[in-house]
């Protein structure tokens, strides 16, 4: 791949900070160090230093992108272990990956919802067009030769054919593709760990149950055949703690942000009737976001933030939201606000 002159654009930083409440006990699993007689099978993870237990920003980002994956209804094009799909865009521009047998089309992750979010890796196993390939000096696949691909335009998947006037079923175009590596899309949302509220953590520091500010949830598996009972142990964030949530978006382009944090907001909304970490189906993991603040800051604000004087930042403030219902009812008037803070408004 030749190098590149241009960088990334950066407009500007969208702070989004919430509280999370846990409303059925909590697992998000730490995995444990030792292995000790009557002990927990499951315990959660925690901070090194304070041994508090916390959410992970990479376990609520990955259950933000898996709903906005569904949202978006993306096609399940890369394998992801264990006989699992997930979605990906293989290359920063559309083409089709190649996978099980079958040609999945993709959007490129330079306009893709879901991949110019939350980032993607690029594959190996991808087409694109040839001009596309000429025109940005992709690295092609060592041995392996131009092929033809037609395809519907509303279709899912294409298909390889001998040349371009190969005959073609109704709706379908071809073209020709060559098989390229890939290329990386960094992730414009950081998601921030999500550590206790001091009152929660006084709160949760008062809590008996023989573990340190957690539960433990008995549950017993049993054998439909045998009966044989399956007892196991694991510990939870009890319902009631609540964690400090904080997540930024990186502006890159005026044009795509407002429908980025348009979905950022209904993932969350989402999430709420879902649930975070594990066992979820079993009663764990309801949570609910509240307390919404936001703030943006531009360019020409870290330019001058040596310039700032001590009494002030001089960032006008957004409207603050109660909970995820009154973001959503109030998104209109938040993304007006954005929209005129962004450049080229």
């Amino acid at each position: 791949m030749p190098a590149s002159l241009e960088q990334k654009p950066l407009l500007g930083k969208f702070t989004l900070k919430s509280q999370i409440e846990v409303k059925t006990g909590l697992h998000i699993g730490g995995g444990g160090e030792n292995l000790d007689i009557g002990g927990l099978d499951k315990p959660v993870i925690r901070d090194p230093l304070t041994q508090y237990p916390y959410l992970p920003g990479s376990s609520i980002k990955g259950k933000l992108r898996a709903i906005t994956e569904r949202l978006i209804n993306k096609p399940l094009n890369r394998h992801s272990g264990s006989n699992t799909y997930r979605y990906e865009s293989d290359d920063l521009a559309d083409g089709f990956t190649e996978v099980d047998g079958l040609l999945i089309r993709y959007e490129g992750a330079s306009t893709c919802l879901v991949s110019r979010l939350f980032g993607s890796t690029g594959g190996n196993n991808c087409w694109i067009d040839t001009d596309t390939v000429a025109s940005q000096g992709l690295e092609r696949v060592q041995n392996t030769q131009r092929r033809y691909i037609a395809w519907a335009n509303n279709g899912r998947t294409g298909r390889f054919v001998e040349n371009a006037n190969s005959q073609l079923n109704a709706g379908e175009t071809v073209g020709e593709y060559i098989k390229v590596k890939g290329r990386n899309c960094p992730a414009r949302l950081i998601v921030r760990d999500s550590h206790l509220s001091p009152q929660s953590a006084e709160q949760l520091k008062k809590v008996d149950t023989g573990l340190f500010m957690t539960e433990w949830k008995f549950e017993n598996g049993i054998d439909r055949v045998t009966a044989a009972a399956n007892p196991r142990q694991f510990e939870r964030v009890p319902a009631g703690s609540i964690f400090e949530f904080e997540l930024v978006y990186t502006v890159e382009n005026a044009q795509q942000a407002i429908k980025d944090l348009e979905n950022i907001a209904i993932a969350l909304a989402i999430l709420e009737d879902d649930a975070l970490g594990g066992h979820g189906s079993r009663g764990y993991g309801k949570v609910e976001f509240k307390k919404f603040n936001f703030l943006y800051r531009d360019l020409e604000y870290y330019r001058r933030i040596t310039n700032t004087p001590s009494n002030g930042s001089g960032i006008e403030e957004f409207p603050s939201a109660n909970n995820i219902q009154e973001l959503l009812d109030n998104f209109t008037g938040l993304s007006q606000n954005i929209q005129r803070r962004l450049p080229g408004s």
